[in-house]
């Protein structure tokens, strides 16, 4: 529900902030006070066309700011979540600010968005029906969703079994077709993945074996420079037979430095754990000879060896420029074209699956979908009956509400009738909901056949109808007592207290009968300095109310009769509307 609208700038109102509550909200005012900058702002939130001519004289921008309290989880919350808004337990922020030269910016959650996200939220919020906003008239798939919300648990599940046969049949239909068409193109496919198979099996590498064979060829062609290097090294640490000339070296002068401490180690103990560390180099040095005469000792001068190991590392360097960059990535390629191949060789096996597949969801799609066009069928003669009985006591008892349901023709599948059809996601049925304006007259669009206020009267009765049926937005009505008056107002604002009931209601009314009826009043009111005239809005209860519906009924607002007449107005809603629900115990 909107817990709060906050106007500024928008037409003759200057600044004001409506207080709602979750049942009735009543908006009214004097003719021209602005009561309907009210639904041109709600409108503004709800992602509708900047106009320019909105923004008030003398000021340079308008700006409209919403509180909405939503569930967790709700088609909105997820919606602004999704465009990086914020929210408090549940509390979402919208806003919308337009320029007088028509430029306009979108805000949700504190987060700058575009004004396409405000209209998606508002898909999920907002039912505005007023001059031209019968969104649910205007859109056939809308026709449908009313009518299947309203056949409730047993359409919606029939309808989600649609939905999932037709996913499965366009699915299995779809890689069927896929399979089929690559037919020539698996083949060479199966050829090429065949013969790389092939000439890695032939090589047959081993994990890390190109590192291996790479330390191998850099040790096998210098073989004759680590030679060198490690005599050399051999020569300074101690004498052998790789010198030709013996010289001084470190194991010669670790032992002439410990003959020269020997005389005075008795003289300080310091002395002592100096001749150890010396004792220690000269088992380090005997250590690092033995360890190099070694390694000198495995040094080979192998030419034989030396060419089949490059011959074997330009093999390999042939498959990993082929297949990877490395063996490791080599024999990861091959275990995927190995399944690769495997699905292509058992490819045609597949197609039979699939074609099977795809013809027995194809007939349990027709077989489901004919039952739901069935259900829908039913649905729509009690769906027309009860909104026909709402609209005899909205002022259209002439009217009648047609709500017509036939398959798409098309080549998809065939009804045991013999009809052929198109199978969708939502069924073979589009669906409309005409209006007859009066016995006799042909059903047409309600959009073509019904005036302003008729339209909201004619929506009125269709969430009427659906209240309680699935999950419910606030509702704005705009003209809905259009051309109503006496006990037909009565009626209508019954109604509004009714769905009031199951929703939220915003309603900009002229009418005191269907005012009477609010759970919260909101008066727009007009001031004027001869200059410059705004206008505010105020919630009235008590005796202020009693004067509002008193200037609505065409009385003074100040005199007893008038406020007599109000009570006695009061009184009568009272015993009309319905007494159930936290939002009748709304002041």
């Amino acid at each position: 529900m909107f817990r709060q609208i906050r106007l500024r700038g928008i037409g003759v109102i200057d600044e004001a902030v409506l207080d709602l509550c979750p049942g009735l909200n009543v908006v009214t005012g004097e003719t021209g006070a602005g009561k309907t900058m009210v639904v041109s702002g709600l409108g503004l939130l709800l992602g509708q066309r900047a106009d320019s001519g909105l923004v008030r004289s003398g000021r340079t921008n308008a700006f409209v700011e919403g509180v909405v309290e939503l569930p967790e989880g709700h088609p909105a919350l997820v919606r602004a979540a999704q465009a990086g808004a914020e929210h408090d337990d549940g509390e979402l922020v919208i806003a919308r600010t337009i320029t007088a030269t028509g430029r306009s910016r979108a805000h949700v959650g504190g987060r700058t968005t575009p004004v396409g996200v405000l209209a998606e939220l508002g898909e999920h919020l907002v039912a505005l029906h007023g001059q031209a906003d019968q969104w649910r008239l205007t859109r056939g798939e809308a026709h449908r969703e009313v009518l299947d919300v309203f056949g409730g648990g047993p359409v919606l599940a029939l309808r989600d079994r649609v939905a999932t046969l037709y996913d499965q049949w366009r699915e299995a239909t779809s890689d069927r077709d896929r399979l089929v068409s690559l037919a020539m193109e698996r083949a060479r496919q199966i050829d090429a993945l065949t013969a790389a198979l092939e000439e890695v099996e032939a090589l047959d590498p081993q994990p890390g074996e190109d590192v291996a064979l790479r330390a191998e060829d850099e040790r096998l062609s210098h073989a004759d420079t680590l030679r060198t290097a490690v005599g050399h090294a051999l020569c300074r640490l101690t004498s052998d037979e790789y010198v030709a000339q013996p010289a001084p070296n470190v194991a010669d002068l670790i032992a002439a430095a410990r003959s020269g401490l020997g005389p005075a180690l008795h003289h300080d103990a310091r002395l002592g754990s100096l001749d150890d560390r010396l004792v220690e180099l000269a088992a380090l040095t005997s250590e690092l000879v033995a360890d190099l005469t070694g390694y000198l000792s495995d040094i080979e001068l192998d030419p034989e060896r030396l060419e089949a190991v490059q011959q074997r590392r330009a093999a390999l360097t042939t498959l990993t420029r082929k297949y990877g960059e490395s063996v490791e990535q080599v024999l990861g390629w091959t275990c995927e074209a190995a399944a690769r191949l495997d699905e292509l060789m058992t490819a045609d096996d597949r197609v039979a699956h699939l074609a099977e597949q795809a013809h027995t969801l194809r007939a349990e799609l027709i077989d489901a979908s004919s039952l739901l066009s069935h259900r829908r069928h039913q649905a729509a003669v009690e769906f027309a009956d009860r909104v026909g009985d709402e609209l005899r006591h909205l002022a259209m008892g002439r009217a009648e509400v047609v709500v017509e349901v036939g398959a798409r023709a098309g080549t998809d599948g065939e009804l045991r009738s013999g009809e052929r059809v198109r199978l969708t996601r939502h069924g073979i049925d589009e669906v409309d909901i005409l209006l007859a304006a009066h016995p006799g007259a042909p059903p047409r669009s309600i959009t073509k056949v019904a005036s302003g206020g008729e339209l909201s009267r004619v929506m009125l009765a269709i969430e009427l109808v659906g209240a309680g049926t699935g999950s419910r937005p606030t509702f704005v009505f705009d003209e809905v007592d259009a051309g109503v008056g006496g006990r037909a107002a009565l009626d209508v604002g019954a109604r509004l207290a009714r769905l009031a009931d199951q929703a939220q209601v915003i309603v900009v009314t002229h009418l005191a009968q269907v005012a009477a009826f609010a759970d919260r009043h909101l008066v727009v009111r007009k001031a004027d300095d001869g200059t410059i005239t705004s206008s505010s809005v105020v919630a009235v209860a008590d005796e202020q109310r009693l004067a509002e519906l008193s200037r609505m009924m065409g009385g003074d607002p100040d005199s007893d009769a008038g406020l007599a007449h109000a009570r006695d107005l009061l009184a009568q809603t009272t015993t009309m509307r319905p007494v159930t629900g936290e939002a009748r115990r709304v002041g």
